[in-house]
């Protein structure tokens, strides 16, 4: 899991970089038990320090929180990252490790909000312990185009501003959003 959610992350670092996206056309391997499920992964855990061990379980965490769709997406990324050649693969490890710690960590809520994080991270980037799940969840129901919209409240948001802003869009209901961030965008 850990090798799939860092390929889904590393595949789309040129995206971001706004890079062409090379398309490689390889046939997805077939469904396999988790690498984790295995006796030999359950060894190499032990072995590492309490400081690794807390970041493979949270790894795990936000693989699990991700909707299946988003992990499939991941799970082909991880095949065409496979297949690339070694010197590619180490390349863009060395570039996603380049960026910015918050913008590596927003490519943890997945392959749609992680493409839009940060352009979002004004308003969720220091999102309060007890809102996370909820923004989340709001987050995750948006369309691409609402999210875009999001971006622009978010990017034109003053910083003491923000928790009013997202707490009033956490409060709107799904069926008022696009007319909200319609509002707020200046749309």
């Amino acid at each position: 899991m850990n090798k799939l959610l860092f390929a889904g992350l590393l595949l789309a670092l040129p995206l971001s970089l706004a890079a062409a996206p090379q398309s490689v056309n390889v046939p997805l391997p077939a469904p396999s038990a988790t690498p984790s499920a295995t006796p030999t992964a359950a060894a190499a855990f032990a072995q590492l320090d309490p400081a690794q061990q807390r970041q493979r379980r949270s790894d795990y965490a936000a693989w699990r929180a991700l909707p299946e769709g988003e992990r499939e997406r991941i799970r082909q990324a991880a095949a065409r990252f496979a297949a690339l050649p070694a010197d590619q693969q180490q390349r863009l490890r060395a570039q996603f490790q380049a960026q910015d710690q918050a913008f590596r960590e927003g490519w943890r809520l997945g392959p749609q909000l992680g493409a839009e994080f940060p352009k979002l991270h004004g308003l969720f980037g220091f999102v309060p312990p007890q809102q996370r799940d909820a923004v989340l969840a709001v987050l995750r129901q948006l369309s691409p185009s609402q999210l875009a919209q999001l971006a622009l409240v978010a990017q034109r948001t003053p910083p003491q501003e923000r928790d009013s802003v997202r707490s009033a869009f956490l409060t709107v209901p799904a069926a008022e959003r696009d007319t909200w961030l319609k509002r707020q965008a200046g749309q």
